[in-house]
């Protein structure tokens, strides 16, 4: 008897732990900032990154805008063709991969490692504090044309929020995929398309402490 109470113990222990390792985010602000043209104006690439995290409100933030949920249907933020959904959002920090979870609004944690220094070749993404990954899955779309396009789609809503909000960030196509896609534990079906950093600029470290 205190064997199998010790063992539903130890399962229970398991569980939440692993429950614990995901991320539940806080509800996107789906109202204010900056006007479309004036974010249209100020969007740029930019290659340097504060270390400092991004808020959990920051991140659901970016994430909503990039590919969130904006309707009771379950349609997105940005379009995919015949509505396939086939891009998957992978969020790398420091804590380790996360898969984003649009309809529950949360990250689901894949691997508990830092693997940031493998989403680029350039050597600021291991300094910025997020890094996305865009994964499109064959099993829901196999047409590279469309996957490019609607990836690209998701990427520009990020560079809009980003510009919004005084982020930093830019696409990356100079990716070893295959090391990526092996450390990201992918399957056959799944591809990495580009991965696009964000953080807050070098010089809003200090303003922000």
């Amino acid at each position: 008897m205190k064997g199998t109470i010790g063992s539903v113990i130890l399962c229970l222990i398991v569980s939440l732990q692993a429950l614990a390792q995901n991320i539940q985010l806080p509800a996107p602000h789906k109202t204010g900032g900056m006007p479309l043209m004036e974010a249209l104006n100020a969007r740029q690439t930019k290659r340097t990154f504060s270390s400092k995290p991004l808020s959990e409100q920051q991140l659901s933030d970016l994430l909503w805008a990039a590919f969130g949920m904006n309707r009771e249907s379950g349609k997105r933020t940005a379009p995919s063709a015949m509505n396939r959904q086939e891009i998957d959002l992978y969020v790398a920090l420091s804590s380790g991969l996360y898969l984003y979870d649009a309809k529950q609004n949360a990250l689901t944690q894949i691997l508990g490692e830092d693997i940031r220094d493998k989403t680029g070749k350039q050597s600021f993404v291991k300094t910025a504090p997020v890094c996305l990954v865009y994964v499109s899955d064959d099993e829901r779309l196999k047409m590279e044309f469309y996957t490019a396009t609607d990836t690209g789609f998701i990427s520009q809503n990020v560079y809009l929020f980003c510009a919004s909000e005084g982020l930093n960030t830019v696409v990356l196509g100079s990716v070893d995929k295959d090391a990526l896609h092996a450390a990201m534990k992918l399957k056959p079906t799944q591809h990495v398309i580009l991965t696009q950093p964000v953080g807050l600029p070098p010089d809003m470290e200090s303003k922000q402490d």
